[in-house]
């Protein structure tokens, strides 16, 4: 049986500082890197670029926006995301996709020791409503390809609707743990956490009447 390729995909704005190592660091676990320049204003293009990255550029569209755009690009069997901060350890890639390639999972979540903000865990009440996991808005998993490509993630950022959409659509998901690095990035505020809540409510509502439906 073939390997399965591995390609990272990392949503970068003005990340200049950070992303050349978060390049390096992840090409010794992974087959290739795509980095997303969400309009930075930078040279997140050009450190991207240096250290071996394929780079594509948008305009400032957003995370969601950016992912979409990645998992377009790249040509991996098997998707990781993570951040370009240098928060996620890529030596941890292995444990992500460990349980893609055996054939246990379509979605892997690295799972925080910590959730950071109350919005994020108020959320995760909500999701957890649906699905078991407990870290529904990390930014470091891996994906199946097929599941990646069919996904819309609705709303502002993934947050709760990434899991439930995933799972809505059959996806196996299991969570590992993971570390969290320090990094001097400033926390933004959550406002969009805010309309977050409704996105979220909307697809529990949705997959209740599906329910419903074929009950």
């Amino acid at each position: 049986m073939a390997r399965s390729m591995i390609s990272a995909v990392i949503p970068a704005h003005n990340e200049g500082s950070t992303v050349g190592n978060v390049v390096r660091e992840t090409l010794e676990y992974v087959d290739d890197v795509w980095v997303v320049d969400d309009g930075s204003e930078d040279d997140t293009y050009e450190k991207a670029s240096q250290n071996g990255a394929q780079v594509v550029r948008q305009h400032h569209g957003g995370y969601i926006q950016a992912i979409r755009q990645g998992v377009t690009a790249c040509r991996g069997d098997i998707i990781v995301t993570l951040d370009a901060d240098g928060e996620h350890d890529p030596s941890e890639i292995p444990l992500l996709v460990g349980p893609i390639t055996a054939g246990e999972a379509d979605l892997v979540l690295g799972s925080r020791k910590r959730i950071p903000s109350f919005s994020e865990r108020m959320i995760g009440w909500l999701v957890r409503m649906q699905v078991p996991v407990r870290d529904h808005g990390t930014g470091f998993r891996a994906m199946d390809r097929h599941l990646a490509l069919g996904l819309d993630i609705l709303g502002k950022c993934p947050c709760g609707t990434l899991v439930l959409e995933a799972h809505s659509k059959g996806a196996r998901i299991v969570e590992v743990p993971v570390t969290v690095r320090t990094s001097e990035k400033k926390r933004r505020r959550k406002w969009n956490h805010l309309y977050q809540f409704w996105y979220v409510l909307y697809l529990l509502l949705l997959a209740r009447r599906v329910t419903k439906k074929n009950g």
